[in-house]
């Protein structure tokens, strides 16, 4: 069995999934062809040599359809032969997609991938995609449903954790990630984007 390594690792800033957030005006096409494009410039790779870029997309509708991954790849003016590829796996989907990536090759079925995840949640909000276990009450009773802040609170009550706890754990994760940024510690990962007029956001 093939063995799988990581070349590189880069990725966009974060911004607030909502309409007022820093990004709101930036799709997720041009999010996903801005990485692409940094990763070649950066790596020197021939894009052909690329089997599949594979992308991990919850509610892959709208501005997140079309098999964004292939159409990104398209963008950024890659090889009409690298393929794209899009996972749905909720939270854990751009996790799947690189675990897919690295067993594809592991089992000899290409040599090299781009594997990650992208979600505009500014552009198209969490359960846009209706889907049937989050809207249908006869599912959601069946299978035992409950949206993400009512299972946290499941989770914390059952394992005993409390609201200070919570609290002082996010906190220090914010002072940590203070301390990186302050440390220049992201600047090999992180890499500007731009709006439609081509100024830094």
């Amino acid at each position: 069995m093939t063995e799988a390594y990581v070349y590189d690792a880069i990725r966009t800033p974060r911004g607030k999934g909502k309409k007022d957030g820093s990004l709101y005006e930036v799709k997720p096409v041009n999010l996903l062809a801005g990485l692409l494009t940094e990763l070649q410039r950066r790596n020197g790779f021939d894009t052909a040599a690329v089997d599949d870029v594979v992308m991990g997309i919850v509610s892959p509708i709208g501005d997140q359809g079309s098999v964004l991954p292939k159409v990104a790849a398209l963008k950024a003016g890659w090889d009409v032969r690298c393929a794209g590829l899009q996972i749905n796996r909720f939270c854990a989907s751009g996790m799947e997609a690189v675990n897919l990536a690295a067993n594809q090759i592991k089992g000899g079925a290409g040599r090299a991938y781009i594997a990650g995840g992208v979600e505009m949640m500014g552009r198209v909000a969490m359960g846009s995609d209706g889907a049937a276990i989050a809207v249908d009450p006869t599912l959601a009773m069946k299978t035992y449903f409950v949206p993400q802040g009512i299972s946290a609170d499941i989770i914390a009550t059952q394992y005993g954790f409390t609201r200070d706890q919570a609290d002082a754990l996010a906190v220090q994760s914010q002072a940590r990630a203070a301390a990186a940024w302050a440390d220049n510690r992201f600047a090999k990962s992180i890499i500007e984007i731009s709006d439609q007029n081509g100024l830094p956001i």
